[in-house]
């Protein structure tokens, strides 16, 4: 089976700011959390994905056929909700999801009706009169209409409540119960990545730094305490210390390597506990070398 998608060697420039090399691939089924600080270039990949831009350099394909603007064919896969969801303002929220029909051969009215009522959505109002609440899950509603098998989400829930997060990720979750089908999922909200994601990419100055399964991250990471009492500042695998006096901290990226070191150094009362990943988003972010 095809991947969802594939990026191979893909460059967006700008004058202040590069995207790439990039190479990147996500298999069905599967959901990866797409995690940057801001003006990383997770927006960037994800219109590029859309066809939204056009990259500089490099190729895509979307379920094995290539993202080329003059062969649309392959747009039909794609499902997309940003931050900014754009409507018609001065139309209902259902003339606007029936005007977005007519551009869907798959269109769905029933799905639609279904996630209506499962959200509550008030498609009788004017979009400029419905809540940012509202505003997102009708968003969903659009993108998923037409079943796509990937979807492509860029800060979806920002400044959302948390029921209504709620609300939305227990789609995500139907929506992935299929295996044909995946999401790419760009968030500040880690909590949400870390209920929903399979594996994880962080971008860093338009680079992919790490890409890992999450259950690997949160089983390799860990702060390790314990005592020792010879001095020192360097541990396998350790990406950051703290140490007072005989005391000491350790951040590992690799647990099971850190501590047969620590171990051979002679650490005693030796305690372990496993970081969120917002933790070790942290890290990764930061870019610490080992320590």
């Amino acid at each position: 089976m095809d991947n969802a998608f594939e990026i191979r060697q893909m460059v967006k420039g700008y004058p202040k700011f590069k995207l790439g090399p990039l190479d990147l691939s996500l298999e069905p089924g599967t959901v990866m959390g797409y995690i940057g600080p801001n003006g990383s270039g997770k927006t960037t990949t994800i219109n590029c994905l859309a066809g939204l831009i056009r990259p500089d350099k490099g190729d895509m394909t979307i379920f094995g056929r290539k993202n080329e603007h003059k062969n649309p064919e392959w747009k039909f896969d794609i499902g997309y909700v940003g931050d900014t969801h754009v409507f018609y303002e001065n139309w209902t929220g259902a003339k606007n999801l029936k005007f977005l029909s007519k551009f869907y051969p798959d269109w769905s009215d029933e799905l639609v009706n279904t996630m209506i009522q499962k959200f509550d959505v008030p498609v009788n109002k004017r979009a400029k009169d419905l809540s940012k609440g509202n505003r997102a899950k009708l968003a969903i509603v659009s993108a998923l209409a037409h079943s796509p098998r990937l979807l492509l989400l860029d800060e979806p829930t920002s400044g959302l409540d948390p029921v209504v997060r709620s609300e939305v990720l227990d789609v995500l979750f139907e929506v992935v119960e299929s295996e044909d089908r995946a999401i790419f999922y760009s968030t500040h909200i880690l909590s949400d990545i870390s209920r929903l994601a399979d594996d994880l990419a962080f971008l860093v100055e338009g680079k992919i730094k790490l890409k890992s399964p999450k259950d690997d991250l949160i089983e390799n990471w860990r702060k390790i305490s314990f005592r020792m009492k010879k001095n020192q500042s360097q541990f396998k695998s350790g990406v950051s210390f703290k140490q007072d006096g005989r005391e000491y901290q350790v951040i590992s990226s690799e647990f099971n390597q850190t501590l047969e070191h620590i171990r051979e150094l002679g650490a005693e009362n030796i305690q372990d506990n496993r970081l969120s990943i917002d933790e070790i988003a942290v890290h990764i972010l930061r870019g610490e070398n080992n320590a």
